[in-house]
C-alpha cells in the first residue's frame, strides 16, 4: 500500500515535471538569477537527475554520494535535458514498481567518505523528503526562473496566469 501510494503520486508528478521541463526554451538555459544560483540549464538538469536517485534510495541501505556518478549529459539544449529526464524517469518508475512495502521501514543512510550526510532514517521518510519534496522544491525554483525570463508557466495544479480564462 505504501509503494502503490508513492507510485500514484510519482506518475502524476512525473507528468507535471515533464510539462515544466518542456516549457523551457533554449534561450532561457543560461539565465542565472544570482551569483550563487544555478543556471536554468543546471537547475533543470538537477531536476531530471533526482529521478536517477530512486535505485540508490530504494535498493541500497547506504547511498554513497562520494561514489555516485552524476551524468547530466549535454545541457546546451532543453530537448537534451528532457531526454535525460525521460531516461531517468523510466528507470525510476521500474525501480518503484518493483519496490516492496516491507522495505519502506528499513533504515537508510546517505554517506560521503563513510560519514553520514543526513541522519539515518526510515526509507519511507527518505522517499518523501529526499525524492519527492526535494523535487517539488526545485520545480518551484524553475517556475520562478521561467517567469523571470518572460516565459510561460504550465499549469501543474490548475490554471496559471498564462492560461486564458
Amino acid at each position: 500500500m505504501i509503494v502503490q501510494s508513492f507510485l500514484a503520486e510519482f506518475m502524476h508528478e512525473a507528468e507535471n515535471t515533464r510539462k515544466l521541463l518542456n516549457a523551457i526554451p533554449d534561450s532561457a538555459l543560461d539565465y542565472k538569477p544570482g551569483e550563487k544560483s544555478w543556471t536554468t540549464g543546471q537547475l533543470a538538469s538537477h531536476i531530471a537527475e533526482v529521478y536517477n536517485w530512486y535505485d540508490g534510495t530504494i535498493n541500497q541501505d547506504v547511498f554513497d554520494m562520494g561514489a555516485y556518478q552524476y551524468d547530466k549529459g549535454d545541457i546546451s539544449k532543453a530537448g537534451n535535458i528532457v531526454a535525460k529526464f525521460e531516461e531517468n524517469v523510466k528507470k525510476a518508475q521500474t525501480v518503484l514498481e518493483n519496490a516492496k512495502d516491507e522495505d519502506m521501514m528499513t533504515t537508510w543512510r546517505m554517506q560521503m567518505g563513510g560519514n553520514d550526510i543526513f541522519p539515518a532514517m526510515p526509507r519511507v521518510t527518505v522517499m518523501r523528503g529526499f525524492l519527492f519534496n526535494h523535487l517539488y522544491h526545485h520545480r518551484g525554483e524553475l517556475i520562478v526562473y521561467l517567469r523571470a525570463t518572460g516565459n510561460k508557466v504550465p499549469g501543474l495544479y490548475g490554471p496559471t496566469a498564462d492560461d486564458k480564462n
